[in-house]
């Protein structure tokens, strides 16, 4: 288990991530993926408010934690600002999103509340004070930030420190083998030192990093044209080509492989993924335990440079 920040949250190593709940996986198919993942210990969900259609992915979730009565364990990750009918954060659009989403997941407090993407035309005072607001109300426990730029995530923090609000204690950034110029640099280096943790998305590139994609290969997946630009990068071949190796030599699958050198980066809590169908979930769930040695760590790290 980890520890997110310096909240009282700790969490499984890998979060499963909801965007595929009601999207590419109906409700029988999101509840088979839950099941087993709960069932290997998982305890870490991550969704959205525009999730599923713009809160559908939210509604599985709630139905599927009610059903298993797996509330109390579960610690429960949702987004306020891209909902369809419910962009940005200004304070009203946060205090609305923050009631929806509690009502579509069917519970009385959200574990992690992240602002999906950050909204220049909000002063950083007026966003803070707004989450604050839900974190004193009892409806929100954590407070996380995708896609903040460091220079914003930096006022907030210093603002809420300031006025003894509560802080973001997460970043969710876009961050994995082959797109690591995103977050390294000053954003992760803004977060270790004030002590923050990291939970990317896409950890394994829309699932080029799964191995499934090779050149000449033709790969039936919504996300087939995300991840073939990689097949015409030189630097995204070697990493595979290094994932490869390093898959043999622990009899892994490559996905597994690059979570693990995700796990292992500072700050990383736990990378997130997610999964259609169950059998797409041991190798996830083998990423959360595996572990890679330092020449290994390190050649993984110079082919993606």
């Amino acid at each position: 288990m980890a520890r997110i920040g310096r909240s009282e949250l700790d969490v499984f190593p890998l979060s499963l991530g909801g965007n595929v709940f009601g999207w590419t996986a109906d409700e029988e198919q999101s509840f088979a993926v839950l099941d087993a993942y709960a069932a290997a210990g998982g305890d870490f969900i991550d969704t959205a408010d525009s999730y599923g259609g713009g809160g559908g992915s939210e509604t599985i979730v709630g139905r599927w934690l009610k059903r298993r009565g797996r509330r109390d364990d579960i610690v429960v990750a949702t987004k306020v600002g891209a909902h369809p009918d419910l962009k940005g954060l200004a304070p009203a659009t946060i205090a609305r999103g923050a009631d929806d989403s509690l009502r579509r997941l069917d519970t009385d407090r959200i574990d992690l509340y992240y602002t999906h993407f950050d909204d220049l035309d909000q002063p950083v005072e007026d966003i803070v004070t707004a989450l604050d607001k839900l974190v004193t109300a009892g409806k929100v426990r954590a407070l996380g930030a995708s896609n903040i730029s460091p220079e914003r995530l930096a006022a907030s923090l210093d603002f809420a420190e300031r006025e003894g609000l509560a802080r973001y204690e997460i970043v969710q950034p876009h961050y994995n083998l082959v797109e690591r110029e995103k977050y390294e640099g000053a954003l992760a280096d803004l977060v270790a030192e004030r002590g923050l943790s990291a939970a990317p998305y896409f950890a394994l590139a829309a699932g080029f990093l799964t191995g499934k994609y090779r050149p000449g290969a033709a790969v039936d997946s919504v996300r087939a044209n995300r991840a073939a630009p990689y097949l015409e990068d030189g630097r995204a071949l070697r990493v595979l080509a290094v994932l490869d190796e390093v898959a043999a030599a622990h009899g892994a699958e490559p996905a597994s492989v690059a979570l693990a050198w995700l796990r292992a980066r500072p700050t990383v809590v736990a990378p997130i993924a997610s999964a259609r169908t169950t059998g797409q979930l041991p190798a996830l769930i083998a990423g959360a335990a595996l572990a890679l040695t330092v020449e290994e760590l390190d050649a993984l790290t110079a082919a993606s440079a």
